[in-house]
This record gives C-alpha cells, sequence and structure tokens, in this order.
C-alpha cells in the first residue's frame, strides 16, 4: 500500500533546461479584443478545416501557438466536458483532439515545432488549450512540460475517486464487448483475491489515487500553477465551476448561463454558442455504470479517504465524498 507523506519544506524544483521565450503567459483581460472575436469563430472554423491559404492566414494574423494552459486529467473526470464547455468562451481556442506529446516518447521525439503545429489556428491574443488525461499519471510528464514553460497553467479535474474508477473500468468493458471479448468483472480487478485487500497494481484505482500524482507534479510547479475542477458538480451545476477557470486563467467573464441548457434527453447540459449553433456531448459520455457489489464500494471508499484528506490538505479545496 501507498505511504501517504508531506514534505513540510518546499520542495526543491529543477530550472528550466530550455525555456521557451516570452514564457506564453496570459495576457491582462484587457488586451484580449473579446468582442472582435466572438464575431470571427466562423472564420476560425473555415482554417480549421484546412480551408486556407497561406496568405488568408497571413492577412488575419493567425497563428499556431502552443498551448497556454494544459488539461491534465485526470481520466474519466470530465476532460473532454471540460475541455468543449471552456471553448464556449471567446478567447479561447481548443485542440479537438488528444496529442499525447509529452506522454509518448516517439512523439516527445519529434520535438516541440511537431507539438505546435499540432494546434489550431488562432488570434495571438487567444489562449490555446489542449487536454491529455494520460499525462497526470505518466511519470516523465511533469519533467517535460517544465522544461517547455515552467509557468504554464495545468487543469486537473476530478470525480469521487471510486465512481471514477468504475467509470474507467466501464469505458475498458464497452471497448470488450465491441469486440466480443470477455472481461473481467470490477470486483474482480479491484479486490486483490489472496489479501482480499485492494489492488493498488489496478490501474484504474492507482490513477484515483490524486494525491500520488499531485505530489510528483510538486517537485515541478508550484501549487498556485494548478486548479482543480470539480467533475462531479461540472455535471449538475457547471457555470459556478467555469466561472472559477475563467478567473484562474486571468480571461474576462463571458461564459454564461445563456451558453449551457439541459438536455433532458442526454441527461446533461449542452453548449450554445450562439443563436444557430449548438452541440452537445458524443453519446459515449454518461456511460451507465454496472451495478458493483457494496461492500467492495465500501472498501475502496474506506481505502481512497486518507488520501483524499491529504488532496484536499495539498490543494485547498475540499469534496464531499464518502
Amino acid at each position: 500500500m501507498y505511504q501517504i507523506f508531506w514534505m513540510s519544506k518546499r520542495i526543491k524544483r529543477l530550472q528550466p533546461i530550455c525555456p521557451i521565450d516570452g514564457r506564453f503567459g496570459l495576457h491582462g483581460q484587457d488586451e484580449i479584443p473579446v468582442r472582435a472575436l466572438q464575431f470571427k469563430r466562423g472564420l476560425l472554423h473555415e482554417f480549421r478545416k484546412g480551408n486556407a491559404s497561406k496568405e488568408q492566414i497571413r492577412l488575419h494574423s493567425l497563428v499556431q501557438q502552443i498551448p497556454k494552459a494544459i488539461i491534465i486529467g485526470v481520466r474519466k473526470g470530465g476532460t473532454r466536458a471540460l475541455l468543449e464547455m471552456l471553448n464556449l468562451h471567446p478567447a479561447v481556442v481548443k485542440a479537438s483532439q488528444e496529442i499525447h506529446f509529452f506522454d509518448n516518447d516517439e512523439n516527445y521525439a519529434k520535438g516541440i515545432e511537431w507539438y505546435r503545429k499540432k494546434m489550431p489556428f488562432s488570434y495571438p491574443h487567444q489562449i490555446t488549450i489542449e487536454k491529455s488525461p494520460a499525462y497526470f499519471i505518466t511519470e516523465e510528464v511533469p519533467e517535460r512540460i517544465y522544461k517547455m514553460n515552467s509557468s504554464i497553467k495545468l487543469l486537473i479535474i476530478v470525480r469521487e475517486p471510486t465512481t471514477r474508477a468504475i467509470s474507467d473500468y466501464t469505458q475498458v468493458l464497452e471497448g470488450k464487448e465491441r469486440k466480443n471479448k470477455t472481461y473481467y468483472k470490477f470486483e474482480k480487478l479491484a479486490i486483490d483475491s489472496n489479501t482480499c485487500e485492494v489492488n493498488t497494481k489496478y490501474k484504474a484505482v492507482r490513477t484515483s489515487i490524486y494525491t500520488k500524482h499531485l505530489e510528483r507534479w510538486l517537485k515541478y510547479f508550484p501549487i498556485e500553477q494548478f486548479h482543480i475542477v470539480d467533475g462531479d458538480r461540472l455535471i449538475t451545476e457547471p457555470l459556478p465551476e467555469l466561472q472559477l477557470v475563467e478567473k484562474f486563467l486571468n480571461l474576462p467573464p463571458r461564459i454564461s448561463q445563456y451558453n449551457l441548457y439541459f438536455n433532458a434527453t442526454r441527461g446533461f447540459y449542452c453548449l450554445r454558442f450562439n443563436i444557430v449553433f449548438n452541440k452537445c456531448l458524443a453519446g459515449s459520455k454518461g456511460r451507465i455504470h454496472p451495478e458493483v457489489d457494496s461492500s467492495v464500494i465500501t472498501k475502496l471508499r474506506k481505502f481512497f479517504h486518507p488520501f483524499n484528506q491529504k488532496f484536499y490538505q495539498i490543494t485547498g479545496r475540499t469534496f464531499n465524498w464518502p
């Protein structure tokens, strides 16, 4: 079982080896031409589809920027929903696909320019955001991101750990079923049959020990560069969570209740960009979880409890987790 500890002294952080000029810091809100950007979303959409010449790109001063903020995790915490909702803000541009630059050795070896060219076109004062939830749990990633930009903003969206682990299992199970393959029950994977204790070798359990992974990130970045998003609240009451992120990113408040409407059929909030363009998340979101033995759920919650307490202490944010 993992040992929980927290060093009282500040962890010594490495100095950046190859810092990016300008640090890609976030501009003050008075520098972001929000009103103008609202009228240019359609134009950016054409550029994203590749319907643009080099001359058009030059005329509109469009650039492909290294992200100024990254959603680093957590898998099945709501990373896609968070990214899509932040994209409602006219000063935010999202990378549509998970790039997996920092957690994939082959991609990382291609260099920072390869990474930049994977980003969407944007206006210079916009903020590009990408999300790859594998970043949070991959050991090499914190140092690699630090070497790129030691002052980058990092977003972590979390859910109640046991629920997140079951959601993780459910996604894998669905993939197995599509291929007509069999898979173990969650209980068999989450509990070690020899010891009857929680199986910390099971990846879905390991990922939910948030403090274990966060402590590794804190060797490189101060806690002030992280913002913790409540993934459970983002589902039921998204606007307050998004407003907290706007503040963290130094963005002017632009996302409002108008941009979010509840779809009773899907059981989730959908997005309203303007009077003609609405968007709901993919149908694969919100999968129905299999029934799990209550004694296993109780054992998992008891196991996660001390780790959760340490997570609250480190981040300064408390959740109503069992």
